[in-house]
């Protein structure tokens, strides 16, 4: 069974892969820095917090039960 955590990781990928994104034009459209998305979806950073989740799921149009589940 898969963790959680690359549920989150897999599911920013996904998203931000069907909007054609980079990381780094997703993390300046969630104000958020370049390398918490790099860890987020690296998986070193395991708990994002549900602000830094939120400001993701807005810049990729979804909700913020769409990345964790």
């Amino acid at each position: 069974m898969k963790s959680n955590t690359s549920n989150i990781a897999e599911n920013i990928k996904k998203y931000r892969g069907k909007l054609g994104l980079s990381q780094d034009r997703l993390s300046k459209l969630a104000d958020i820095t370049y390398n918490t998305i790099i860890k987020i979806e690296s998986g070193v950073n395991k708990n994002p917090t549900i602000e830094t989740l939120a400001k993701i799921a807005k810049a990729l149009n979804v909700g913020v039960d769409d990345l964790i589940r």
